[in-house]
């Protein structure tokens, strides 16, 4: 049975700032990637934990919440709520002129993600069909003479990168806020097949040109090409807003198209086709240039960022580079680092499940490791390595170690394929059949897992969930003693928020508080259903559910009171608050109620941690030694 998102989905939007702040969102294999008004409403450090949530990125333009593999659920889920997705269309195309924000380089970070994620994965799809297709051809003899299945499958693989204009078409004009089939039927003249035979003609009659301007066409055409169809479709844009805002309503619907596409398809073939090309080619030209003067100092380059670059979504500014190689050579050099890091991470998951001690890392390391041999690495990177630090750097180090091999044997990518085990196909040489640079990527890529994993199993694996003084210590050699004035201990105390007897956080029901992961402190089991500050402070977060609440005081220590276990199960019923996140309160200030048989009714616990969450900054946290408290008693001290 398929697994509820709408409550993760309902607090995504709320805590982006409401669907009337998002302007669009689409989702690649493991974010929902946001485009914000502004992200200022957005709250970072909700998101940042709430369950469901991986973590929050924000880069290229875009307010990235990292879901996992499940994000298609939740992508259909948030667009329920009302939030437009990038395959909606607007009737009132006027209404859909809000753009990314940013510097240059994030829109065009925004602008290339938003034109190719959505046909990503048909793309990939496309790519290893061409792949096994080749394989099929080199190791059975499989050609169009003698076997039907092969041109099917010829063409399945085929027809996607043939007419890969048409699908740029498309998602162009959601991006430059174009009618979408006024679009399509402009790069439909480019890819009309009988064209380039009536060029070919009006060459040789000393015909071939318009109003004195050369009409050509490169040499295979605009099919499989990127350049032309993504300026043609800007410039149609620019054109049809123009119209739209002076056309009368009566003749609009048929008028604006009619006129949009008399004037952009023969300025695209005159003027915006030769200067995509000329573009396409000079950045073509210029990768191949710096791969001349070291392509193995490239390929280490490319291969040891290349994780970063995921991270933020700028490894966008590489992908179209390379489609755009395939499209114009038949094969890519620029893009061989880039296919193996996910490997790396899989070496250094694989020693860490071996060595490490903790139970919640080897349970959020197995799918991650499974995820990376598929090419996803997001949960391995934000779940594990990345906040070990270490494994990320070696996972880093080896990557650029391995993306410099790919290039020493000149590994080449003959379309944009699969990622992880199915990038593989893509290798094979679909006019020669050659598999043997197929073979070297396989053996490259055993040695990345491996080396990966040496690497990591011969040094020590961070503690992960364990306390920031014990991470510290595992981490970081000791310091040799300076002797300097003794100072003053700064304390801070903190009263109790509830009345109740007192249960030692070992002894709560729930391994996340008992383990100690979420910080020091204790539990109260309530006696009366009334929740106050114990401090003077500001509430920094407060669950929609109303069972949650985090503050932080004056002098930064941050708490976190939590009503029962599993009660954000209730959906708020039998809660209610008093408060806001943002707002500041004083100690014995009511901050919330809620009802103890409505707890007990569904059968959870009542048993309540109040949580010192960033404990690690302070030298200790002491306790109350009493078995029972009021509001107001005494609680907790911190020591710094």
């Amino acid at each position: 049975m398929a697994k509820d998102y709408t409550d993760l989905a309902r607090d995504i939007v709320a805590h982006v700032g409401g669907k009337d702040n998002v302007i669009n969102l689409r989702h690649c294999i493991t974010r929902l990637r946001f485009t914000l008004k502004d992200e200022n409403k957005a709250d970072d450090a909700y998101l940042k934990q709430r369950d469901g949530i991986v973590t929050v990125v924000k880069a290229g333009g875009q307010y990235q919440v990292v879901i996992g593999n499940h994000v298609p659920d939740v992508y259909a889920a948030v667009l329920k709520e009302g939030v437009k997705g990038v395959g909606s269309i607007d009737e009132d195309l006027d209404a859909r002129d809000k753009t990314a924000k940013g510097n240059l380089f994030d829109r065009f970070v925004d602008l290339v993600s938003g034109i190719f994620q959505p046909f990503l994965g048909p793309l990939a799809a496309a790519g290893i069909i061409k792949g096994l297709v080749a394989i099929l051809a080199a190791w059975l003899g499989w050609n169009a003479t003698n076997s039907s299945l092969y041109v099917i499958l010829n063409a399945a693989g085929d027809g996607f990168f043939q007419f890969l204009p048409i699908f740029i078409a498309i998602t162009s004009a959601r991006k430059f806020k174009m009618n979408e089939f006024t679009a399509l039927a402009i790069v439909s003249a480019l890819v009309y097949p009988d064209i380039a035979l009536s060029v070919v003609g009006l060459k040789k009659a000393g015909l071939d040109h318009v109003f004195g301007i050369p009409f050509s066409l490169p040499a295979t055409g605009y099919l499989s090409t990127v350049m032309p169809a993504i300026l043609a479709i800007w410039v149609g844009s620019k054109i049809e807003k123009w119209l739209r805002s002076v056309t009368p309503d009566v003749i609009k619907l048929f008028m604006v198209p009619f006129v949009t596409m008399l004037v952009t398809i023969p300025l695209t073939f005159l003027l915006v086709g030769p200067i995509a090309n000329i573009i396409a080619d000079g950045l073509s030209n210029g990768f191949q240039a710096i791969m001349g003067i070291s392509p193995i100092l490239f390929g280490f380059v490319l291969g040891a960022a290349w994780q970063v670059m995921v991270m933020f979504g700028l490894h966008w500014a590489i992908v179209p580079l390379a489609i755009l190689d395939v499209a114009t050579n038949g094969y890519s050099l620029i893009f061989a680092p880039a296919l193996l890091p996910n490997f790396t991470q899989t070496g250094v998951l694989l020693a860490i499940l071996l060595k490490s001690k903790e139970k919640k890392v080897k349970t959020m390391a197995t799918p991650a490791l499974i995820s990376s041999l598929f090419g996803v690495t997001e949960p391995a990177i934000y779940g594990v390595t990345l906040p070990m630090r270490t494994p990320f750097i070696i996972s880093c180090i080896v990557s650029g170690l391995i993306g410099a091999a790919m290039e020493a044997f000149r590994i080449k990518t003959y379309s944009i394929g699969g990622l992880g085990v199915f990038l593989y196909p893509s290798l094979v040489d679909p006019k020669t059949g050659r598999t043997a640079e197929m073979m070297i990527a396989i053996i490259i890529t055993l040695i990345a897992i491996g080396l990966a994993f040496l690497i990591q199993f011969l040094l020590p694996v961070p503690t992960l969930y364990g306390s920031q003084n014990e991470r510290q210590m595992k981490m970081e050699p000791i310091a040799k003693p300076v002797v300097t004035a003794l100072k003053e201990p700064q304390q801070e105390i903190i009263a109790s928020p509830l009345q109740g007897e007192i249960v030692t956080l070992e002894n709560v029901p729930d391994e996340v508080f008992a383990s100690g992961a979420m910080g020091k402190g204790l539990a109260i089991n309530p006696t009366q259903g009334v929740v106050v500050a114990p401090v003077n402070g500001v509430i920094t977060t407060l669950f929609p559910t109303g069972h949650a609440v985090g503050i932080r005081t004056e002098n930064g220590v941050e708490i976190l009171i939590h009503v029962g276990m599993d009660t954000v199960s209730l959906s708020g019923r039998g809660f209610k608050t008093f408060i806001k996140a943002g707002d500041n309160v004083e100690a014995g200030q009511k901050l919330l109620e809620f009802d103890l048989a409505t707890i007990q009714k569904a059968n959870l616990p009542l048993i309540s941690p109040i949580i010192i969450t960033n404990a690690g900054d302070y030298l200790d946290v002491l306790m109350t030694q009493e078995a029972s408290v009021k509001v107001g008693d005494y609680l907790l001290t911190t020591i710094k």
